[in-house]
């Protein structure tokens, strides 16, 4: 299967920022959470998805009020039952964080179940990411 991208935007708003005016960690890990739970959702159905870790969100840049900022999500790697996403946010085409989350795909009772699923890179960068995925189970 080929990695696909989901891309959605935020923004920012004065109810979203922090004591220091800038973009607030806690609303961002929502959105971040949110745009990796799409990409996997989109593979298993909603009801069979379950984050089970964030792998890092790392700020680049700080995100100021009134700017608009864009999350690409995609599927990166897969495991037997799991899903890891790569999570990206941009403002005007600049990064302003980025990371990893593992997702569990789960029967209605909520265990675990096989997913069958094989994501083949597609791209030099994809590639990159899948193997920046690998060296987080290590």
């Amino acid at each position: 299967m080929d990695v696909v991208s989901f891309t959605t935007h935020h923004l920012i708003k004065s109810e979203d920022l922090n004591h220091h005016g800038t973009l607030y960690a806690g609303r961002s890990a929502e959105w971040f959470v949110e745009s990796g739970f799409t990409a996997a959702a989109s593979l298993c159905g909603p009801e069979h998805i379950l984050c089970v870790m964030i792998h890092g969100m790392e700020f680049s840049r700080p995100v100021q009020r009134g700017e608009i900022v864009t999350f690409t999500s995609k599927i990166v790697l897969t495991g037997k039952t799991s899903l890891v996403a790569y999570v990206a946010a941009t403002v005007l085409g600049q990064l302003a964080l980025e990371g990893f989350l593992t997702f569990v795909n789960v029967d209605l009772q909520g265990k675990p179940q096989p997913h069958g699923l094989v994501i083949e890179p597609v791209s030099p960068e994809d590639a990159a990411l899948q193997e920046r995925a690998k060296a987080l189970k290590k």
